[in-house]
C-alpha cells in the first residue's frame, strides 16, 4: 500500500498534489467547454448563412428566368422570385432574412422586394421588346439568420443543452472518482484495524503461552520483539490511514462547495450571454426600422421620377412631333438637376424638330460599330445630345448626356447599335 506521508524537498503529501492537479483539470475543461460553445455556435449560425446563401441564389437564378412569348417578362420574374423569397419555409418559420436583387440585361432593376408588379398587357410586340432589354437578367441574393431568429435560437438552445449536458456527466465522472478514491481509503483503513485486531488476538495467546511457559528461550523472545514491531508499523499506517480519510473527507466537501459556485458562475455567464444577445437583437431591430424607412423613401423618389419622366415624355412627344424619344433620352433629361440645363437641352431638341441643317454645330459619333450612323449636337457647353435617323419620325433621339458621362454614353450608344 503506498503510502500518503510528505517526502523530503515535498511539502504536499503525493495524494494531495493530484487531487490540486485534478482540481485544475476539472477547472480547465469547464472553461475550454464554454469557449467550445460559444465557438461552436457562431460558426454553425455562419454555415447554416453559406448554406442558405447558396440554396437561395440557385432558386433565385431560376426564378429569374422566364418565357419571352406567354406575359410580361418583368411580372413573370417579379411573381416568381417574391413566390421563391417570400413563401420559403427558412423565412416564413425559421425567420432568415433574403434581399434578392434582379437587374436586366440593360441594367435596369426588375426586382428589389419593394417594385409592385407591372400593369397587365396583351400587346405581344411590347413583350419581346421588354425581353430584348431584359433577358438575360442577371440577380444577386443575400441571406443573413439574425440572432433573435427561430434558427438561431435553436442552435443556441441544442449547443446550451449539449454543454450543460456534457458538463453535468463531467462532474458526475469526477464526483464517482472522488468516492471510489474514499471508498479505497476506508477499505484499506478496515483491513489495518482488521489486521491489528488479528495481532492483538495473537499477543494475548502468545501472552497467556508465555505465562505458561518459560520465556528464557531466545526463540520466543525474537518472535515477541517481531510482532511488536509489526504491531507498531500496523499503528503507524493504521494513523496515516486515518490522517488520509480526513483528508479525502475535507476535499470531498471542498470540492461541493466548489461545484456549486462553479454553477452559479456558469449561470451567471449564460444569463451575461442572454443580456448580450437580448441587446443585440434590439440593435438589429432599429436597424431593420432605418432600412425599412430607407426603402420606402427610396420607392417615393423612384416613383415621383417616374412621374417626372411620363409627364416630360408626353410634353415633348406633343411639342416635337418629328422627334422620336428613347426612355432613356427622357430619363436622361429628368436627372438634369440644373433648370436652365434642362432649358438649353430642350431648345437643341426644339432646333433639330424645326430643321437639323440649322440646328448648330453638329457631327458624326466615332468609335462605334458599323451600322446606323449617330450624330452629337452641344448644348450649354459641355452638354451632348446623341441622335440618329428615326424609322417613324425624322429623327431618333438615343440619350442625353455631358462630358463627364461620355464614356457611359457611348457604351450605351455601342450596345443599341449592334441590335
Amino acid at each position: 500500500m503506498e503510502s500518503s506521508l510528505p517526502t523530503k524537498g515535498n511539502p504536499f503529501p503525493p495524494g494531495a498534489a493530484t487531487d490540486r492537479l485534478r482540481e485544475l483539470a476539472s477547472f480547465r475543461t469547464t472553461y475550454v467547454a464554454i469557449v467550445a460553445f460559444v465557438f461552436l455556435y457562431v460558426f454553425t449560425v455562419q454555415g447554416a448563412e453559406r448554406l442558405l446563401q447558396r440554396h437561395f441564389q440557385g432558386a433565385v437564378r431560376i426564378a429569374a428566368e422566364a418565357s419571352p412569348g406567354d406575359d410580361s417578362v418583368v411580372g413573370q420574374i417579379r411573381r416568381a422570385v417574391r413566390r421563391t423569397v417570400r413563401e420559403s419555409t427558412w423565412v416564413r418559420v425559421w425567420g432568415v432574412q433574403v434581399t434578392a436583387i434582379v437587374l436586366g440585361a440593360d441594367g435596369s432593376a426588375v426586382y428589389t422586394g419593394g417594385l409592385p408588379l407591372p400593369p397587365s398587357s396583351r400587346d405581344p410586340l411590347a413583350w419581346a421588346r421588354e425581353s430584348e432589354r431584359i433577358l438575360p437578367a442577371s440577380s444577386d441574393v443575400t441571406v443573413s439568420v439574425p440572432h433573435n431568429s427561430l434558427l438561431a435560437n435553436a442552435i443556441l438552445v441544442f449547443y446550451a443543452g449539449a454543454l450543460l449536458t456534457v458538463l453535468y456527466l463531467y462532474q458526475r465522472a469526477v464526483a464517482a472518482r472522488q468516492e471510489a478514491l474514499i471508498a479505497d481509503a476506508v477499505g484499506a483503513r478496515e483491513a489495518a484495524a482488521a489486521r491489528a485486531g488479528q495481532i492483538e488476538r495473537e499477543l494475548d495467546g502468545v501472552r497467556q503461552r508465555l505465562d505458561e511457559v518459560d520465556l528464557t528461550g531466545h526463540h520466543q523472545a525474537r518472535e515477541i520483539s517481531g510482532l511488536r514491531a509489526e504491531r507498531q508499523a500496523l499503528s503507524e499506517k493504521l494513523a496515516a490511514l486515518e490522517l488520509r480519510e480526513s483528508e479525502l473527507l475535507s476535499e470531498r466537501r471542498e470540492g461541493r462547495e466548489e461545484l456549486a459556485s462553479e454553477h452559479a458562475a456558469l449561470e451567471e455567464l449564460l444569463d451575461e450571454a442572454l443580456a448580450d444577445l437580448q441587446r443585440k437583437d434590439e440593435e438589429i431591430g432599429s436597424l431593420n426600422t432605418r432600412l425599412r424607412r430607407a426603402s420606402k423613401d427610396a420607392d417615393a423618389a423612384a416613383a415621383s421620377q417616374g412621374r417626372e419622366a411620363d409627364q416630360l415624355g408626353r410634353r415633348l412627344r406633343t411639342l416635337y412631333k418629328t422627334l422620336e424619344l428613347d426612355e432613356r433620352a427622357i430619363s436622361d433629361l429628368v436627372k438634369l438637376k440644373d433648370e436652365t440645363m434642362k432649358l438649353r437641352a430642350e431648345e437643341a431638341l426644339k432646333r433639330l424638330a424645326d430643321d437639323v441643317e440649322s440646328a448648330g454645330s453638329r457631327r458624326k459619333v466615332g468609335g462605334l460599330p458599323t451600322g446606323i450612323p449617330v450624330f452629337e449636337i452641344g448644348y450649354a457647353g459641355k452638354g451632348r445630345i446623341y441622335y440618329t435617323h428615326g424609322e417613324q419620325r425624322r429623327l431618333r433621339i438615343l440619350c442625353v448626356g455631358a462630358k463627364n458621362s461620355q464614356k457611359k454614353d457611348l457604351d450605351y450608344l455601342a450596345r443599341i447599335v449592334t441590335l
